[in-house]
């Protein structure tokens, strides 16, 4: 099954390459400057902005970087009353499809979302240090592709069609270390947040079964050890977005 790439909004607005992919059913790949191929995507910030267009509703949610566009076809749909529900500017996560298209001679980027669910600022800011280190990671192999070593056959696509230089390379960095000094770490946070991750994945992995165990479930034998549901929530959503558990179906949660 395909992941979901998490993609900082200031590399995915440079994008300018769109692939599509040799299965003509499927949707097309959004190719960013830092070499990520995008299809599916797991993003977070603010949400800054919901605005009613004909049977659109648009959106903008803000992180380190920039924001992302999205878009949410239907007006009367349940993920549109979802979005309506939010509080702006309140913390998010989305689950949304890569979008690239042309609008006279500009090139056009969008999320067409599938899902959204506020969060708080802690689970963000994980968002922010999980996907800094995926980032990272491409970048490490593009300056490989930039030296002729051998390295991914993606990357190198990126690395041709975006011409990339170190210095190029070195503006992305400066990118995400700007990202990542956004970030508020307190140290007792730090320093409890493992304690907590590991006593919920204990749970998690106590009840699970074929599909995994309910949240709720979790959130119960939470509470009944003195944590709140909220904080429950927290540490569950910080241990998918480590890829430490995943969401077999829609409320429940297994190991990964």
């Amino acid at each position: 099954m395909e992941g979901a790439l998490r993609v900082f909004a200031g590399e995915y607005a440079g994008s300018t390459l769109s692939i599509q992919d040799d299965d003509g059913n499927k949707s097309a790949w959004v190719v960013t400057p830092a070499g990520a191929w995008c299809r599916f995507m797991f993003i977070s910030g603010a949400l800054t902005e919901v605005v009613e267009s004909g049977d659109m509703l648009h959106t903008r949610i803000a992180d380190p970087t920039g924001a992302f566009n999205l878009v949410v076809g239907g007006r009367n749909s349940s993920l549109a009353e979802n979005f309506r529900e939010i509080p702006v500017p309140s913390f998010v996560t989305v689950t949304g499809r890569a979008q690239m298209y042309m609008k006279n001679t500009r090139v056009m980027l969008s999320v067409r979302p599938d899902h959204v669910q506020v969060v708080n600022r802690e689970v963000r800011d994980q968002w922010v240090l999980t996907t800094a280190k995926s980032t990272l990671r491409r970048l490490k192999k593009m300056n490989l592709a930039i030296q002729g070593k051998p390295t991914d056959e993606r990357i190198l696509v990126a690395v041709r069609h975006y011409s990339i230089t170190t210095t190029r390379l070195r503006e992305l960095a400066r990118m995400v270390e700007a990202a990542i000094q956004t970030v508020r770490l307190l140290e007792c946070e730090a320093s409890a947040q493992p304690d907590l991750r590991s006593l919920v994945m204990s749970f998690i992995d106590a009840g699970s079964g074929h599909k995994g165990i309910a949240v709720e479930s979790v959130i119960e034998q939470a509470v009944m050890a003195g944590i709140s549901s909220e904080n429950v929530l927290s540490a569950i959503e910080s241990l998918i977005l480590d890829d430490e558990c995943y969401q077999p179906q829609k409320g429940f949660v297994k190991r990964l």
